[in-house]
């Protein structure tokens, strides 16, 4: 038993971020999905792709900041950690908007999957599974770029 204790707290930090970034991961698929099914794969895609992440950078904020890196800044080092935080954010967000605009709107109707404008019936028609599945890929992308952001750059230690 003692070692498993070791081995976890060896480990926390990557155990916590997987475990708090799967969490956010599946809010903001959950919430994609959602936006898809009342207002369409076009607006999932575009504005409802917006909302749904600025929704989860601050959830991810309060779950690395208490959780995984533990920080103990206040005042104005945590306002400029805050900042970091959401800057390196809006930056993946940026990225993911490109791969689901490219992949969506782009290369789902060059292969046969138009953008929905409004969900369809209770099964998931194939140009929605192809842009969930799109939001999945563009979250593995968006997940270790956050990791390698928040490790190096926002949450790094003192030494």
């Amino acid at each position: 038993m003692q070692k498993i204790k070791d081995w976890i707290t060896k480990y926390y930090e990557g155990l916590a971020y997987l475990f708090f970034g799967g969490v956010a991961t599946l809010l903001n698929l959950l919430i994609f999905a959602v936006f898809q099914a009342a207002f369409g794969t076009g607006f999932a895609a575009g504005p409802g792709n917006i909302i749904d992440n600025i929704l989860c950078i601050l959830f991810a904020y309060w779950t690395n900041r208490t959780f995984v890196f533990r920080s103990r800044n206040h005042g104005t080092a945590a306002l400029k950690e805050f900042g970091q935080f959401v800057f390196f954010r809006l930056l993946t967000l940026v990225m993911d908007q490109v791969i689901i605009t490219i992949g969506v709107q782009m290369v789902g109707p060059a292969i046969g999957f138009a953008v929905a404008g409004a969900a369809s019936g209770d099964a998931m028609a194939p140009s929605e599974l192809w842009a969930m599945g799109v939001k999945l890929f563009s979250q593995v992308v968006v997940i270790l770029s956050n990791y390698v952001f928040s490790k190096l750059f926002t949450f790094k230690k003192k030494q």
